[in-house]
């Protein structure tokens, strides 16, 4: 009995806002309006954030990063002919680090340079990356052909090295991939295995592999390549004697990540008399990304709820306008019987529809958008359940709360004053 009652005061509600369509129908537009870019903007806003947050956790969330940095002054007097550069990571830092701290589960040292690899007629310039086994398990990459450094490969210094598959499809073209033999610089490298690279910027940390990478055994990059670099620049040149340009330590787990931190830089201030290092910590990073996250959405939804409060007050301008016109018909329901609670409940409905109707409208409208962004820009977007069914809510209750001051409104009209309206 209770249920059709309720049905009866909807369908009722429906058919006096089906009275006035277009006016109905205008309300309503600032409910979609509002309800669709409070779903647009928290899908890109998440979007976005998911893209940074991912792009970081590639890094490792137990990963420390310690990348070899020229000075200052090194920077300043680069131009001189007769100068070398030499700073940066060394062989003892990381030995000191793999040893003195007990919470480190692995490093792995990294030795970076520029070289040109040919295969007969074919050839690019690729980054030679000179490391050890433990690179493939702090930076993991999927295995396309073959097989990654082995510990063997580094202990006898084999010249093999694994190319990223971006670079195997240039060099190595339509040749068979493992086994090939490949020239860097002067010296032959036998191609063992190709594994997929991911690129780009993690924050304001650089992801350690590129498109186009070769991996060889850091022994072998030692003694084919050795320490001093040579950079040729309009008509001169820059020497530089960087032993590693990159230690990837692993902690033990990511309570221990900043402590280990905080101890590698210690020791490295004890033994580098110039700051020529700095130190990135994917997790600090990835904290600090998820709290942006919660206060970027924060922002967006804020904005965006404006419009659902422009909506909620339009609701309530013509919900006042109905009540000053059905002054009368609240009259009669009011002397046959009808109770305040009955008239409140009537108008409270008709809000309620409204606002409901303009939700899932503008739901719709919300969840489209992302998709021609992402269709049109290629920009990800993300439409969570928390951006569809808060936006919906609030709506509801923008409805409730902008309309029960005109139903209340109603329900004090005097009937015998309402009676003798025109």
């Amino acid at each position: 009995m209770r249920h059709t009652k309720i049905a009866r005061n909807i369908w009722l509600g429906i058919e006096n806002l089906l009275l006035h369509k277009l006016r109905s129908f205008l309300t309503m537009l600032g409910v979609v309006f509002g309800v669709g870019s409070v779903v647009a903007m928290l899908s890109v806003g998440e979007g976005a954030s998911q893209e940074a947050l991912a792009n970081i956790r590639k890094l490792g969330s137990d990963n420390i990063i310690i990348t070899s940095v020229k000075p200052v002054e090194d920077e300043q007097t680069s131009t001189q002919r007769s100068h070398m550069s030499i700073y940066g990571l060394t062989y003892d830092d990381q030995a000191r680090i793999s040893q003195s701290f007990r919470r480190i589960r692995k490093a792995a040292p990294v030795k970076l340079l520029r070289k040109e690899a040919r295969l007969r007629e074919r050839s690019m310039e690729l980054r030679v990356v000179g490391t050890t086994p433990e690179w493939f398990e702090l930076v993991p990459r999927d295995i396309v052909a073959g097989r990654v450094i082995y510990a063997a490969d580094q202990e006898k210094q084999a010249p093999v090295a694994v190319l990223t598959e971006f670079g195997a499809r240039k060099i190595l073209a339509t040749e068979g991939t493992i086994g090939q033999t490949v020239r860097i610089g002067g010296d032959e490298f036998e191609i063992i295995g190709i594994v997929k690279s991911e690129s780009g910027q993690a924050g304001n940390i650089q992801i350690p592999d590129e498109d186009v990478d070769i991996y060889i055994p850091l022994e072998v990059a030692r003694d084919y390549f050795g320490d001093m670099f040579t950079k040729m620049t309009s008509g001169s040149f820059q020497r530089e004697k960087v032993q590693l340009h990159q230690i990837i330590v692993q902690a033990d787990g990511p309570d221990s990540v900043e402590s280990t931190a905080a101890g590698i830089e210690r020791m490295l201030e004890r033994f580098h008399k110039r700051k020529d290092y700095e130190m990135s910590v994917p997790l600090a990073l990835l904290k600090q990304a998820e709290a942006t996250k919660r206060t970027f959405n924060i922002v967006l939804g804020s904005i965006a709820g404006i419009s659902l409060l422009v909506g909620g007050i339009g609701i309530m301008n013509i919900m006042l306008a109905s009540v000053t016109e059905r002054t009368r018909e609240i009259g009669i329901r009011r002397a046959i019987g009808a109770k305040r609670r009955q008239i409140v409940y009537q108008f409270l409905i008709e809000t309620v529809v409204l606002s409901m109707f303009g939700g899932l409208i503008g739901l719709g409208v919300g969840t489209l958008i992302p998709f021609l962004i992402t269709y049109f820009s290629g920009m990800v977007t993300v439409v969570t359940m928390n951006s569809i069914l808060l936006p919906l809510f609030i709506s509801m209750g923008i409805g409730i709360l902008f309309g029960l001051y005109p139903a209340v409104n109603a329900a004090r009209v005097d009937p015998i004053i309402a009676l003798r309206h025109e």
